[in-house]
């Protein structure tokens, strides 16, 4: 913890008269876990860290070993503008979560994506992202969800009545330190997007948390319902958190390379193949609920093959073409995730994965640029295209088998994850829809 930053954040306290902190962390799922502390007691904070009883977190500790420390991030501090008027502030900073000893707790999401990013160190890397996190605003939070506009793909008013969502949202992200690119609407009616500025992968787990929280308060404040659900209505495009990434070395880039085709390096190819190659064992952490799956099906712009492309928005991966002397921008596009991940967990096993494929020298097949969603069932096998698995049911079995996925995640939220997937699962699977009522019930 450097002490500039310390004592950034203790002079802030006092010039901004901040009344709270809070102190955030995620569970393993990557809800958003929060309690306050008054500013007497940040500097204790900073030396020692907050105990709490981490018995109730989602995977978490067993009760009988339940004592955890929170410790804050004082690089992460931010005022909460929906919180904040000018006189009376409240702030927020994201902490790590150690055991009394002071040592990391294996539970911790936060924890696991730190591991993976030191194992890039250690190989010359930082691990660069950008996500485009697409979300939905609706009336209200009813199972009847009402939308607020007809409008399609970049749409603006008067179809596109959350403008003025956007803008607040933006602002307050903004006011967060967290840089915004661009924002539209999305495809789908009431549809909407606001991407991220590149960063580092912690940062940017980070910021995806903070985002995800502040377009819902936003949302809230303006009367509306926000929601990151992966496919919440029927015939729709459903929404994605697409997420561009690349690797830094001492000379920059290094997925860049001037001579080659592409201008792919052999590292990006081989990060690319890594992710090719073991996207099935990942599914489950980046699109971990079971509406996810209702998302993932062919037919609705949403990436269900396993291939690489440039122009083609039907494969898996996608490598954007590359503009003369923007080598820094050249990055590869994984589509599968959606935005209601754990990012933590996310960002960490799309570096382990592409990482193995760097250590093990993978290969990379021809990019195939027609549209696969064409393709027969017979020609996909042909060439060797790959999908996805169909349910989480499917996606779980693969993860379950993963010994990256679990090198990934480390021993304790690999089995704590496996486990609240595999209840989710059987839970769904028990339940009688409206669908089959509807159906079978008058004929059988």
């Amino acid at each position: 913890m450097a002490k500039k930053d310390k004592e950034y954040v203790l002079k802030q306290m006092k010039e901004k008269n901040v009344e709270f902190i809070r102190l955030w962390f995620t569970d393993v799922l990557g809800f958003l876990k929060s309690f306050s502390i008054a500013p007497r007691e940040l500097e204790l904070a900073f030396e020692e860290g907050m105990g709490f009883d981490g018995s109730s977190i989602e995977g978490f500790a067993r009760i009988e070993e339940s004592d955890m420390v929170a410790m804050p991030d004082p690089a992460s501090f931010a005022l909460l503008p929906w919180r904040s008027n000018g006189k009376e502030n409240v702030a927020r900073m994201f902490c790590d979560i150690l055991k009394p000893d002071g040592t990391p707790y294996e539970g911790d999401p936060r924890y696991a994506l730190k591991r993976n990013l030191k194992k890039a160190a250690d190989m010359g890397y930082t691990m660069n992202v950008g996500p485009e996190l697409e979300y939905f605003y609706f009336k209200d939070a009813s199972s009847n969800p009402q939308t607020l506009d007809h409008g399609g793909y970049f749409d603006l008013t008067p179809l596109d009545v959350a403008s003025d969502l956007r803008r607040d949202t933006i602002r307050a992200l903004e006011s967060m330190g967290i840089i915004v690119e661009y924002s539209h609407h999305e495809v789908a009616p009431s549809q909407h997007e606001i991407d991220l500025r590149y960063t580092d992968a912690l940062a940017m787990a980070d910021a995806a948390m903070t985002y995800r929280l502040t377009v819902k308060e936003v949302a809230m404040q303006h009367g509306v319902y926000a929601t990151f659900m992966p496919k919440p209505i029927f015939g729709e495009n459903g929404s994605g958190m697409h997420v561009h990434q690349s690797l830094f070395g001492k000379e920059g880039n290094a997925f860049y390379d001037a001579n080659d085709e592409y201008f792919l390096s052999k590292e990006g190819k081989s990060y690319i193949a890594g992710l090719l190659k073991h996207a099935k064992e990942l599914s489950s952490v980046v699109a971990q609920w079971v509406n996810s799956y209702k998302r993932l099906v062919p037919g609705y712009e949403a990436p269900v093959y396993i291939s690489w492309a440039r122009r083609n928005r039907s494969a898996l991966i996608r490598v954007p073409m590359y503009k003369p002397g923007k080598q820094n921008a050249t990055r590869m596009e994984f589509r599968c995730p959606d935005p209601a991940c754990n990012p933590y967990l996310a960002f960490a096993v799309m570096l382990a994965a592409g990482m193995k494929g760097m250590k093990e020298d993978y290969s990379l097949a021809d990019p195939i640029e027609e549209d696969i969603f064409e393709m027969s069932a017979k020609e996909r096998e042909e060439r060797g295209i790959e999908s996805l698995p169909g349910s989480l049911g499917q996606a779980i079995h693969m993860t379950e088998r993963s010994d990256l996925v679990r090198e990934a995640l480390g021993d304790h939220i690999f089995n704590k994850f496996i486990e609240n997937k595999k209840i989710e699962w059987d839970h769904y699977r028990m339940h009688v829809s409206n669908y089959e009522l509807d159906k079978y019930l008058p004929i059988l």
